[in-house]
């Protein structure tokens, strides 16, 4: 297995959302934010090669939206970010796109799924999603259906289900293909949230979105249930332990992932930071 982390854009949110009920003097010793209170974060995606596979991992923000949604979370990229760096850095173009796993359906996680009016850009992937989860993304609460924009991923989904390439994920664990990428889900941020396993690794998501929630108290403030999020995190956290894995963490800047331990008083640490590079594609 081949394992790249792809940096496609940045985006902002604000700090005070990204951190819930911890302090700003707290949380800005941490990262700082912009005049607005905007903190600067990746959209990472894993690009995985498996023998004849070609595998994503979330496909960023994407480029379809308007210039006023651009500014406001101040979306840093190039046009067609999520393919022009496989075309460019990788040698691998949309089309070998084998498979496509989606975390969850925040417009941060699948807005690189397709284009401008819903054009398909991966047309030989088969989309990988939680079957719970795609049903709560189309009918969420009103805190939270702001993340979720179904004008853009539903008719994708649909043409993905009528070319009899959408696999609906069910269970809480197992396996996503084949069993070198398994699974595990997470409630507390969005209902049957999925974390992909795969050679060593697991991916966060939005379970712990940055190195800087590694507490299990911090949480975002964008959770639906912040209590729950604790819990699975805490879940989490020993069978990461367990079964030493690195975390791959989606919106951190700096570094890419870490290694977890757990001290004497039972309180998580990282034990060992891996830097990110600001490089369009990195293996790992």
């Amino acid at each position: 297995m081949k394992k790249y982390i792809l940096h496609p854009a940045t985006f902002k949110l604000d700090g005070g959302a990204m951190f819930g009920i911890i302090p700003k003097p707290l949380w800005e010793t941490k990262i700082q934010p912009d005049e607005l209170n905007r903190i600067s974060m990746s959209l990472r995606v894993i690009y995985i090669e498996l023998g004849n596979k070609k595998i994503l991992i979330d496909t960023g923000i994407g480029d379809y939206h308007s210039e006023k949604f651009n500014k406001q979370f101040d979306i840093q990229g190039t046009p067609a970010p999520l393919t022009s760096i496989l075309q460019n850095q990788l040698s691998v173009s949309a089309e070998q796109i084998t498979d496509i796993i989606i975390t969850h359906l925040h417009f941060d996680h699948v807005g690189g799924l397709g284009g401008v009016d819903n054009q398909i850009i991966f047309p030989n992937a088969t989309i990988h999603l939680h079957k719970d989860h795609y049903q709560y993304a189309l009918s969420p609460t009103v805190r939270d259906a702001g993340s979720f924009q179904a004008h853009f991923f539903k008719p994708l989904l649909d043409a993905y289900e009528n070319m009899g390439k959408l696999n609906f994920i069910e269970g809480e664990s197992g396996n996503i293909i084949d069993s070198d990428i398994q699974f595990k889900i997470s409630f507390g941020h969005t209902p049957s949230m999925m974390h992909p396993i795969f050679d060593g690794c697991i991916y966060m998501a939005d379970l712990v979105p940055m190195s800087h929630h590694i507490n299990i108290p911090w949480v975002m403030g964008y959770d639906i249930e912040p209590g729950i999020t604790t819990v699975y995190k805490e879940k989490f956290y020993e069978y990461i332990i367990q079964n030493n894995l690195k975390m791959i963490f989606e919106h951190d800047l700096d570094f890419y992932g870490a290694t977890l331990m757990k001290d004497e008083s039972g309180r998580y640490h990282i034990s060992k930071s891996f830097e990110a590079s600001r490089d369009l594609s990195i293996e790992i």
